[in-house]
């Protein structure tokens, strides 16, 4: 395990990474990369496809242990959790939203949006009150008693979103979340994500390949071959978005 580092992480730092290194079946998937991701950024880490933009989700979310270096939350070691450590942080302290929606097919819209908030303990009256409230948000709110598979892609990319964001977690993962969906669609699902982000504190990790999605980021880091060789630019607002979303 990695050595505590000689300085704390920064206060205002939700995320901080030092020298994260991460192979895959011998591969080198990160090399060296270090980060921090402050109290409600609005971070885009861009690169393009194989550049390990997944791996470092999966480092930062405790997804994925790293080899070597240390990931901290709230100035906590997460690289230093066991296995079932790691798995409750992702349980309670984290959302996730990937290119693919992950819904349970059994359950419909409604029930699983608000599938999270009920096994974290929540009433069943709130969990299915925050679960309409995203839907409605979503613009989902028809398929709210349909399954997955009587939805067309974009509808279960957006309840997905939707069950992400229900718990109000500390930090969002998305994983090039609107790679499913047509342009139009990409930019509406970004707006509403990074504006709720925002209007609830929350964090949002956003990984793309896609330069103009990581306009609505505060920050955008690159990563180049499982490095960082591109400063992070300067902090900057995304694109303004109305405030009812």
């Amino acid at each position: 395990m990695s050595a505590a580092p000689s300085a704390a992480p920064p206060d205002n730092d939700v995320l901080w990474a030092r020298g994260i290194v991460k192979s895959h079946n011998g591969t080198p998937a990160l090399r060296d990369v270090s980060i921090g991701i402050r109290e409600g950024e609005v971070l885009a880490i861009t690169g393009p496809r194989g550049s390990g933009k997944s791996t470092l989700l999966g480092c930062l979310s405790a997804l994925l242990p790293v080899d070597r270096g240390e990931v901290w939350f709230n100035s906590s070691p997460v690289h230093t959790l066991s296995r079932a450590g790691r798995e409750k942080l992702r349980r309670d302290r984290f959302g996730f939203v990937g290119p693919e929606p992950r819904l349970v097919p059994e359950l419909t819209a409604r029930e699983n949006v608000a599938l999270p908030l009920l096994l974290a303990g929540a009433g069943h009256k709130a969990a299915y009150s925050a679960a309409d409230d995203w839907l409605e948000r979503l613009d989902v709110t028809v398929c709210a008693k349909r399954r997955p598979s009587e939805l067309v892609q974009t509808e279960r990319q957006r309840i997905a979103v939707a069950r992400a964001l229900a718990p109000l977690p500390r930090v969002v993962f998305a994983d090039d979340p609107t790679a499913p969906l047509h342009r139009e669609a990409q930019d509406q699902v970004l707006r509403i994500l990074t504006s709720a982000a925002r209007s609830h504190q929350l964090t949002l990790v956003l990984a793309t390949h896609d330069p103009e999605l990581a306009r609505y980021a505060d920050r955008t880091v690159a990563l180049v071959d499982g490095r960082t060789p591109v400063p992070a630019a300067p902090v900057r607002r995304g694109t303004p978005v109305p405030a009812a979303y």
